[in-house]
C-alpha cells in the first residue's frame, strides 16, 4: 500500500499530538494527585462529636486576633446557621462533614470549597465591607439541597 508523503505528515502529527496528550495526563494525574482542594487534613467523620474542634462549632479567636471558624455541613445545615465577624479581620474558614459530599461558597468572596466526609477544607478571606453574606452549599446533597444555606453577619467596628 502506498500512502502519500503528506498524509504520513499529518499522521505522525496526529500521533505525535495523542502521545503528548497522553503523557501531559499522566504525569498531571501522578504529580497533583487525587486530592480535595485542600491542605489534605483528614478526619474521621464518625467520632465528629467525640472530642474534636468540630464537636462545638463556632468562632474561635486566636493570640494575634486572627478569627477561625469551625462549621459542620450536615444534611441540609451547617452548624452554626449564623457567625458574627468584625470587618477588617482575618478570618480561616475549618469545615467537614459527617455525612456526603457539600459545597461551602460565601456568596461575593473568594470562598469556595468542597467539603468531603473524612476531610478538613479550608479557605481564607477578610471582609472589608460590614453586612451580611449567604452562604449556600453549592454540591447537590439530596431532596433538602435547596433549604441548606447559612449566614455571616461583619459587623462594623464599635
Amino acid at each position: 500500500m502506498q500512502v502519500d508523503r503528506y498524509e504520513r505528515y499529518w499522521m505522525w502529527a496526529a500521533s505525535g499530538m495523542l502521545a503528548l496528550f497522553l503523557v501531559a495526563i499522566v504525569v498531571t494525574a501522578v504529580s497533583g494527585g487525587a486530592h480535595p482542594p485542600s491542605h489534605v487534613e483528614t478526619i474521621n467523620p464518625e467520632t465528629l462529636d467525640i472530642g474534636t474542634e468540630f464537636a462545638t462549632p463556632g468562632v474561635v479567636t486566636a493570640p494575634d486576633g486572627s478569627l477561625t471558624v469551625v462549621m459542620r455541613a450536615e444534611l441540609y445545615v451547617f452548624k452554626p446557621d449564623v457567625v458574627r465577624l468584625p470587618v477588617g479581620r482575618p478570618v480561616r474558614f475549618r469545615i467537614t462533614t459527617p455525612d456526603v459530599l457539600h459545597g461551602f461558597q460565601i456568596v461575593g468572596t473568594n470562598v469556595n470549597l468542597t467539603v468531603a466526609p473524612g476531610y478538613v477544607s479550608e479557605g481564607t478571606t477578610t471582609f472589608t465591607e460590614p453586612g451580611e453574606y449567604l452562604v449556600v452549599c453549592n454540591e447537590y446533597c439530596g431532596l433538602g439541597h435547596h433549604n441548606m444555606y447559612s449566614r455571616i453577619v461583619v459587623e462594623a467596628a464599635p
